[in-house]
Formats: C-alpha cells, sequence, structure tokens
C-alpha cells in the first residue's frame, strides 16, 4: 500500500465478465491445507473459516511514507540516500539489523494473543535472489539461502501460535507497476511487464518457494503478484483501471500457477487483478481448481454498492473471494469495512501492523535523532554527521521498532476484531473512584463504536489520499474520530471537542455516595459542557473563555456501588478542549 494510491475514487471497481460457475470444480481439501470450496475458503478439515490478519508492511520491503519519508518513496531510493551519510558497509548493517528487529517472534505471539487468525508478509524478490541484470549467468537465478530461512523462521512462530501464514510478492523483478514504491520498482529499469527475464525470474522465484514449502499446511496461501498497476493496451503510466483485456497478466499469473502446480498440488493460489488487485477485465475465467480472489480497499464507502462488482464475480464464478489488503483508517472505518466483509464471509487483511504513524495496532516511536535525520532526507534541514546518522539508525533498528518498545493500540485491535460483532462497550482503562479524588485523562474514554462509546462531527476518511481530511485531527494516541492532541510532556488531551460531540466513561465507585466532577478545560470563547450520570437528567457547566487550563465542577451527582456511565457531551463550544475529568467526593 502506498499513500499516493487513487484506488477508491467513485466507489466503483473494475471487473472481469463473469465466467461459467462450472469454470473450476473444486478438489476436496488436503489435510491441514487452507482450500477454496466453493464461494468460501475451508481449513484442512473442511470447516469454512474467515480469515482475519495482517500485514508485515515495512519490514523487508519500506514504503517512503511509514517512515515519514513520503517523498522518497522506494526502498531503493531511501537506501541510496543513507548509503550516501554513512556508507555502503554501516547501511547494510542498519538493514540487516532491520529485518533482525522490525518483525519478531512477539511480534506474532500478540496477533496470536488479540484474535488475529493469519499473516500476511510482503515479500521482495531481493530477499530471495538477485535482480537479473546482476546475476553472474545471464538467464540463470541465484538463491538467497537466508531470505528463505527468515521465511522459515516466521513460518514456526506463525505455526507456534496456530496461524497461517500467505506469501505475498509485494515486489517482483522489474516492479509490476507505475505505483513504485509499492515494488520497490526503479522507472530507470526494465519493469516486470518490460523484460521477458523478470517475468521469467518472477515464475522461477515462486516454484522455488512452492518446491520449497509444498508439504507446510502453514502457509496457508500464495498471494502471487501484489497490487498490479499498468496500462496495457495503452502505455502511457496509468495504473490499469481503464485495461479491457490485462492478456500479459493473465499469461503471467498462469505460468506462475504451472510452475507452482509443478511441485505443489495443495497450496490456495490467490490472483489479484490490475489498477492495484481490482480489474478483473480479461483475467477470468479461472485456471485452477484451488484459487482466490484478492481485492483491496481503502477511502471509499462501507456499504453493499462498494462490495457489489466482486461479490457478484464471487458467486458467478463460484470463487472466493479475500479482502488481501485494506487499512490506513479510522477504527470506525475498520470496524464497518470489517462488518461489511464478514457478513459475506469475506476474509481480510489489514495494513500494516506497524509503522510510525498511530492508525494500525502498533506504533514505531522513533529516537529523538530521527526528526533530523528524515528533515536532511527530504530536503528540508542540515546533514546530520555521519556518526549521528548512524546512531540514529541503529537506534531505530536495534530498539525502536523491536515489538517490546513500541506502542500498542488497544482501539484499533478492538475496532478490527471486537466491534464488527458487538456494539457493547468497554472500559479503555480502570477508572476507580475510592475514598480520595481520582482523576480520569479525558483522552481515556471508553472502546467501542461511534454513536456508543463517543460522538465526533467526523470520524474516518472516504477521500483519496491527496484529499483527505484526518478523523483525529492530532493524528496521536487513538484512532477514533475523537480529535487528541499532546501537551508539550507528552500527555494526551481532547481538543476541537465542538457542539453535539460527546464521551462516555465507565467509573467504578467503591462505594456508593454524593460526588463532583469537575473538567480541566480551556477554550479561546465562552462555552457550556454537560455531564450525565447513569442516565439521569444531564448538568450543564459554563466554560469561560481561557487559554489557560482552568477547572470547572458540577453539583453533587449520585455515584453507585460500583459501575457507573458518565457522559460528557458539549452543548455549546465551537473548539473546547479537556484535559482531564476529576471526581471526588462532594463537601
Amino acid at each position: 500500500m502506498v499513500a499516493t494510491r487513487l484506488i477508491a475514487l467513485c466507489g466503483a471497481l473494475l471487473f472481469a465478465a463473469s465466467a461459467s460457475p462450472t469454470a473450476a470444480q473444486v478438489a476436496p481439501p488436503d489435510p491441514g491445507f487452507l482450500h477454496a470450496r466453493g464461494t468460501g475458503i475451508v481449513d484442512g478439515q473442511g470447516r469454512p473459516i474467515i480469515l482475519r490478519g495482517m500485514g508485515l508492511g515495512g519490514w523487508v520491503l519500506q514504503e517512503g511514507y511509514m517512515l515519514q519519508l513520503p517523498e522518497l518513496g522506494q526502498q531503493h531510493v531511501i537506501r541510496a540516500r543513507i548509503a550516501g551519510l554513512i556508507g555502503e558497509e554501516k547501511t547494510a548493517a542498519f538493514y540487516a539489523a532491520w529485518r533482525a528487529n522490525y518483525v519478531t517472534k512477539a511480534d506474532i505471539d500478540a496477533m496470536g494473543r488479540w484474535g488475529f487468525n493469519s499473516v500476511r508478509v510482503p515479500l521482495h524478490y531481493d530477499q530471495l535472489t538477485l535482480p537479473a541484470d546482476r546475476e553472474p549467468t545471464p538467464g540463470a537465478d541465484t538463491w538467497n539461502e537466508a531470505g528463505f530461512r527468515q521465511i522459515d523462521e516466521l513460518i514456526g512462530w506463525v505455526k507456534a501460535n496456530n496461524m497461517v501464514l500467505i506469501l505475498d510478492l509485494h515486489a517482483a523483478p522489474g516492479g509490476q507497476g507505475t505505483d513504485l514504491a509499492i515494488s520497490d520498482r526503479d522507472p530507470s529499469k526494465p519493469s516486470l511487464w518490460d523484460s521477458p527475464e523478470n517475468r521469467r525470474k518472477t515464475v522461477a522465484l515462486w516454484r522455488k518457494l512452492a518446491e520449497r514449502y509444498a508439504n507446510e499446511p502453514a502457509v496457508g496461501a500464495y498471494d502471487i503478484i501484489n497490487e498490479p498497476n499498468w496500462d496495457f493496451e495503452k502505455p502511457g503510466g496509468g495504473h490499469g483501471c481503464e485495461e479491457t483485456t490485462n492478456a500479459p497478466l493473465r499469461s503471467l499469473m498462469m505460468e506462475i500457477t504451472a510452475a507452482i502446480r509443478e511441485v505443489d498440488q495443495r497450496h490456495l493460489i490467490v490472483i489479484e487483478g490490475n489498477c492495484w488487485g481490482n480489474n478483473y477485465h480479461g483475467v477470468l475465467p479461472v485456471w485452477d481448481d484451488n484459487m482466490a480472489l484478492s481485492f483491496h480497499k481503502y477511502w471509499n464507502a462501507n456499504d453493499a454498492a462498494s462490495i457489489a462488482d466482486i461479490v457478484k464475480l464471487r458467486d458467478e464464478n463460484q470463487i472466493p473471494i479475500w479482502l488481501g489488503e485494506s487499512g490506513e483508517n479510522s477504527n470506525t472505518w475498520f470496524r464497518d469495512a470489517i462488518r461489511l466483509v464478514e457478513d459475506q464471509n469475506i476474509g481480510w487483511a489489514f495494513w500494516p501492523l506497524k509503522k510510525i504513524g498511530f492508525n494500525q495496532p502498533l506504533e514505531v516511536v522513533p529516537n529523538p535523532g530521527w526528526a533530523a535525520l528524515v528533515a536532511y532526507l527530504t530536503g528540508k534541514g542540515p546533514a546530520p554527521t555521519p556518526a549521528e546518522a548512524e546512531a540514529t539508525l541503529m537506534r531505530m533498528a536495534q530498539h525502536d521498532i523491536r515489538f517490546e518498545n513500541n506502542t500498542a493500540h488497544p482501539d484499533v485491535i478492538d475496532a478490527m476484531l471486537r466491534q464488527p460483532h458487538s456494539d457493547e462497550t468497554r472500559p479503555f482503562a480502570d477508572h476507580r473512584v475510592g475514598s480520595g479524588p481520582a482523576v480520569l485523562p479525558a483522552a481515556d474514554y471508553d472502546l467501542g463504536r461511534a454513536g456508543h462509546a463517543w460522538f465526533d462531527t467526523r470520524d474516518a476518511s472516504y477521500e483519496t489520499p491527496s484529499q483527505r481530511i484526518w478523523w483525529n485531527t492530532g493524528r496521536t494516541y487513538r484512532n477514533d474520530g475523537v480529535d487528541i492532541a499532546r501537551e508539550p510532556n507528552g500527555a494526551p488531551y481532547v481538543t476541537d471537542f465542538v457542539t453535539g460531540e460527546w464521551l462516555r466513561y465507565t467509573v467504578t465507585a467503591e462505594a456508593a455516595g454524593e460526588r463532583t466532577v469537575t473538567m480541566s478545560v480551556r477554550s479561546a470563547t465562552p462555552g457550556r459542557l454537560s455531564v450525565s450520570l447513569n442516565g439521569a437528567a444531564a448538568v450543564e457547566v459554563e466554560v469561560p473563555a481561557s487559554s489557560d487550563w482552568q477547572e470547572v465542577e458540577t453539583p453533587a451527582l449520585p455515584f453507585m456501588a460500583g459501575s457507573n456511565v458518565l457522559i460528557l457531551k458539549v452543548k455549546d463550544c465551537g473548539g473546547c478542549a479537556v484535559k482531564s475529568v476529576m471526581i471526588k467526593a462532594a463537601p
């Protein structure tokens, strides 16, 4: 995925004319292996399974936006800029450390604990083989055993958590599209589609992978080319969204399938259409009896119309479909998208598990030197010394990206795995009130969907990236529509809290009693907030205009022993900020 992609325009997807439902007769599943059966995917015992997973973007294939380097785009560009600072030898050490630490067993164990059942791993061909123009013998393939062992290790972690791994060729030899960053494509060299040798090498790579993992049921599927985006009929730098035949794409995927089936007759094969996986014109009918179609979904509406074409394609061709990539949005969008596809028995893999940023399960928090390095690499600041750059890079690769140093976002995980199936709210934090005052950070409102745990005037982005309006304007701490900023000391607070918006808090009182609620607030103009407790009539408090934090207090409210629900709502304010909610015994 890359932040410049335009795949959600008009909410319409491009698909092929349907093939006959009898185009592919599905064989019984092999024990232990995922398998296509009719319009669904079944496990090795023939039981229907909905895949719920995350993609490991940024691990062996960096995309600039994940590192706050969108201007650089491709991994080879980022690497060259780093090498220009610290030299090739130290750059190689940085990338070795990156690949050793970005994904570890701890990451996969966490996914298993949270409730995911699958992992999609993006592969870069240069992890496993040499570029065609660097092969010592033209037309031959040099294999990198260390790269394959890295996949072996990942399989072991996945198996230990009773999950399955989908191998995804994210960067094919030469690159498969004009969206350069997603496949680390160098436009000065022949693409996958320009070079017969790049296509031969792609086929050979898949045969090698299939030969190695033919008997490994923990490998759930082969996703053979990620997001092709290429104009074949009228070359001109487009993304393949207007293609009507896609003949080169179909031909190559058939070659790859044939090579896989020479050594592996059991694994599910996933194919993707042109236009980032969404244009299936000319791609069908399918040519194998154990195949699924992948589609990708970003930044569009989560309604039946948004997936109607792919669902129709599934039903008319009697073939499973899988939402192989989605994400980069708000919790509301995540919840709604997952609910939408799971209601159609469609599995999914969201993107990515981690990056710098707040809207995925794990956030990489970079060390203090990173901002200066980014400023230099993007032409906005002076060059650090080689020693400073190396220290920053190695701190990132050996410390910042590791699971134990990431910030987990339970709200994102909850939105993906629980909220699609439940409107129930749950406490974000354990707010307890005893004999003394209890201070609740305002940003620690309950977990749950919009309209149940909170309400904000904007809760998701339905625009393409160039037009994006952020749901959480502060882009920190939580991924709901609630706007959150941070104090100079890093403490989060709710900001841009405007008329009609509200927050819900679950508070556990050790004993019943009268208590007041005091909010630490500020507002450029006078306003009014209201507080309601356990469904009783709300009480209002005035908010004087002030640029500094000030306290406003309610009259005494009757708290019950045990669980209480407190609702804080804006009655009239153009942009209040709330830092905390203090609950204490009434005088």
